[in-house]
């Protein structure tokens, strides 16, 4: 396909340019562009105002939508990514070697990074600002309902990068919206893209998964646990609970399964279950809590461990001890985000240092799993990639190494 090979040329040349860039200028290119949010936002308001009217999906018009208060997050996110120290360069490590050789092993940028993602336009400005602040071209295919939205964000923020004379092809943004373009994207850029990172639903990120012949960093599913143990304080816990669940319950960091000590079922499990209940969320549980409820409740099934609904329903099961929990998150989680709330930090360290989770949580709600609430000013996805990069994907995460070796003329025996 040649619209997507001439992307991908223009990015390699853009990247030799990238290559030699101060981080003067770099910053210099995100200081005009979060300028440029503020000067244009009725223009992107207009835009944004266009994709809601043609979106068909309903259910998550909440991660479309901008008004002035998400560009000001997106500008705030845009200036904590220009503070950061340069990621490139870093000597992470370094020795001498007996046969007289100097080591240092120091950051690189990845190189050409590819994002195919749906639906939030914060996307779109986040992905650039960071890509860029770490050295790396990105090439990026919004969804169709953002469209409009993710054109005048790319558009923006290649103005700033001529307007500093850097390549305007540092970042590129697909303007077509043919479904192959994503097929081919998988399976024929390879000569072009070191790294494909999907942001979406399950069925795009499975199909990333399946079909890229890149290297892909992502997460399929978040299914996100709280484990409420039997020494948890109960405010604490209502408090955390309903946060995790109800704040935003389309993210990938919202809870999906909650895991209560059977101990703690009538002091903790019954008036959390009501605060949630009463918060809107539907609740499906077993037979041990329903009894509770005098079986008026919905039963859980097994479907519904493995299940992310990414809706204010949530599935509630209890659990004799801290090892069940962990055997059920093992069973049925994501290694995404999972959660202990207890005052025993022996019980709360024994789940931290054993839950197979890219991030692991005490006493705290999983919507915090997001680059911004780490610092990162942001993230291009979170990774549960048992490899590195785990967990939020920010700047410093954006980068490989190589190692530099310095010889006294020396030549092996």
């Amino acid at each position: 396909m040649k619209y997507l090979k001439d992307i991908g040329k223009k990015a390699k040349e853009a990247q030799k340019n990238l290559n030699i860039a101060d981080q003067k200028k770099i910053n210099l290119v995100l200081r005009d562009f979060s300028r440029s949010l503020f000067k244009e936002r009725s223009k992107i308001l207009s835009a944004n105002k266009r994709d809601i009217n043609k979106s068909k999906k309903k259910k998550l018009l909440d991660r479309l939508i901008l008004d002035d208060k998400k560009i000001e997050e997106i500008r705030k996110s845009i200036k904590q990514i220009e503070k950061f120290k340069s990621p490139l360069n870093k000597i992470l490590e370094q020795w001498k070697r007996p046969n007289g050789l100097s080591i240092k092993k120091v950051t690189t940028p990845i190189g050409i990074i590819g994002i195919i993602y749906e639906s939030r336009p914060n996307v779109t400005a986040d992905v650039a600002a960071l890509c860029l602040k770490s050295g790396n071209c990105s090439i990026l295919r919004g969804g169709s309902d953002a469209f409009e939205t993710n054109k005048v964000l790319a558009n923006l923020f290649r103005k700033s990068l001529q307007k500093n004379r850097l390549n305007k092809n540092c970042v590129q943004f697909i303007e077509r919206k043919d479904r192959k373009i994503v097929n081919y994207l998988l399976s024929s850029m390879t000569n072009f893209i070191d790294v494909i990172i999907p942001r979406g639903g399950k069925d795009l990120v499975k199909k990333v998964q399946k079909f890229s012949k890149v290297q892909v960093i992502g997460h399929l599913e978040g299914l996100c646990h709280i484990y409420v143990d039997k020494d948890a304080n109960l405010n604490a816990a209502k408090k955390i609970v309903i946060n995790a669940k109800m704040r935003r319950t389309s993210i990938c960091g919202a809870l999906e399964t909650l895991l209560i000590h059977s101990k703690c079922l009538k002091s903790h499990g019954v008036p959390i279950i009501k605060k949630l209940i009463s918060s809107g969320c539907e609740v499906l549980v077993d037979n041990k809590i329903n009894r509770l409820f005098k079986n008026k409740l919905k039963l859980a099934k097994k479907i519904d461990w493995k299940t992310e609904y990414l809706s204010p329903k949530v599935s509630i099961k209890s659990v004799s001890n801290v090892q069940e929990a962990l055997d059920h998150i093992s069973k049925y989680g994501t290694m995404h985000t999972d959660s202990i709330i207890s005052r025993n930090y022996k019980t709360a360290n024994f789940f931290l240092n054993k839950v197979n989770s890219a991030i692991a949580m005490h006493n705290a709600s999983t919507q915090f799993a997001d680059g911004g609430e780490f610092g990162f000013g942001g993230e291009v996805g979170i990774s549960t990639n048992k490899l590195p990069p785990r967990g939020p994907v920010g700047v410093n995460q954006l980068t490989s190494y190589k190692y530099i070796v310095v010889g006294k003329d020396s030549v092996r025996s």
